[in-house]
């Protein structure tokens, strides 16, 4: 019954502030009545987070939070009180709290900071740090060249964006390799380009090559054949469409179109992209 992750609870018995559920070696969690799912029943079983309220009881919510414990995320800060820290916005009712001795420097109401959401060993409580070189693995890593990555953007560089990789490592998207700039806290599906000496990691938004190009090719026929043969894209489609629709580069969409035009497999024209009809 870690604190902190969802968890899938049995309810026990009602009692005028809501619910309660069998929380195993922990006792009985309180579910209050605004999180009630309408119609829940003892012997339900709810999908719930957990965590200690500010009378240090644990409390149980059916709200889904933007961050897990031993989970990484960009979150915006809603107040500071230098005596005690910064409280940021996680998604849920009762802000998530970032400790001074927690903070890498000075804050402000609004600003967006990648933190970690741990266990207050002393409190037993969720916190934030933004001491992210703690909790990252700073050895090189052993990942392989071209292969498949989850992201969070953290911030821009003079270089690039910062990402954190598989939750673990430090890694870099190059200015040069972006045909159009990610967002802050962004999770993206990202590529492995290159391993260097210090543990971080050159990235990717695409596939190189033809490992890259015939997969996409193959999207872009289905999306065709799904939707009557023609698609609305064309030279002067943004790199914000084409990124949403196919999840690529706009450089990367035209390699692979240009390789179906040449096969003749489509015809392109000024509006749009059609079918060949054999």
């Amino acid at each position: 019954m870690k604190l902190g992750i969802r968890h899938h609870l049995t309810v026990t018995r009602e009692a005028p502030p809501g619910l309660f559920l069998d929380g195993g070696e922990r006792g009985e969690i309180l579910l209050p009545g605004r999180y009630i799912p309408t119609g829940t029943q003892p012997g339900a079983v709810l999908d719930v987070f957990f965590y200690r309220d500010s009378e240090d009881r644990l409390v149980a919510t059916t709200e889904i939070p933007l961050v897990m414990v031993d989970e990484f995320a960009l979150l915006r800060v809603l107040s500071v009180k230098p005596s005690i820290g910064a409280f940021l916005d996680w998604g849920l009712s009762k802000d998530l709290l970032l400790p001074r001795r927690e903070q890498t420097g000075p804050l402000r109401e609004g600003d967006l900071i990648p933190i970690r959401a741990i266990i207050d060993e002393k409190s037993d409580r969720i916190v934030a740090s933004a001491r992210i070189n703690r909790w990252l693995d700073l050895t090189p890593a052993t990942y392989t060249p071209e292969q498949p990555v989850r992201l969070l953007i953290t911030n821009e560089t003079p270089l690039g964006y910062n990402a954190i990789v598989e939750n673990a490592h430090w890694g870099l998207l190059y200015h040069t390799d972006l045909a159009t700039p990610p967002r802050l806290g962004e999770t993206l599906t990202g590529y492995v380009r290159n391993l260097r000496p210090d543990g971080k990691i050159d990235l990717s938004l695409d596939r190189k090559g033809y490992v890259r190009v015939k997969p996409l090719s193959e999207k872009i026929l289905e999306a065709l054949q799904t939707s009557g043969g023609k698609l609305p894209f064309h030279d002067k489609s943004s790199p914000e469409e084409i990124r949403t629709t196919f999840g690529v580069s706009k450089k990367a969409f035209k390699q692979a179109l240009g390789t179906l035009y040449r096969d003749r497999q489509v015809t392109l024209s000024p509006t749009e992209i059609r079918l060949t009809r054999s």
